[in-house]
């Protein structure tokens, strides 16, 4: 499969996929391929970036996913209750234990400036598995 983004004499980019590069031009050429828009015919691949993964990049995602199974494996996922539960055990409310959940930028901001010695970390969402 490969996604191409289109554009229409009138203006209108839009992106689609198709089977192969020669799928979408046998396609183009039956009239097939459309503008979502205006309905026209007459649409050209624009000038885009090929997605390509590097080793680079590829080792980084191997690192991250290694990373977050490493915090997963040994601490609690709290959810939500993320910065509740932080504040809790910087207090002394609630007994220390390693966590880790979700937080919105204005409370992890807060929790920064009270002191509670937290984390962001740089997790890639998990791949979907059906």
């Amino acid at each position: 499969m490969i996604k191409y983004t289109l554009d229409c004499p009138q203006g209108h980019r839009f992106e689609s996929w198709f089977q192969s590069g020669a799928a979408y031009d046998g396609l183009r050429g039956r009239g097939l391929v459309t503008c979502p828009d205006c309905g026209s015919a007459d649409v050209t691949k624009a000038i885009m970036a090929p997605s390509v993964k590097t080793a680079k990049r590829a080792a980084m995602v191997e690192k991250l996913q290694a990373l977050r199974a490493e915090v997963e494996a040994n601490s609690d996922y709290v959810g939500r209750d993320f910065a509740t539960q932080a504040r809790a055990m910087h207090l002394g409310d609630a007994p220390e234990r390693a966590i880790h959940g979700e937080a919105k930028l204005a409370e992890a901001k807060a929790l920064i400036d009270d002191g509670v010695p937290i984390l962001p970390l740089p997790f890639i969402p998990k791949a979907k598995t059906n």
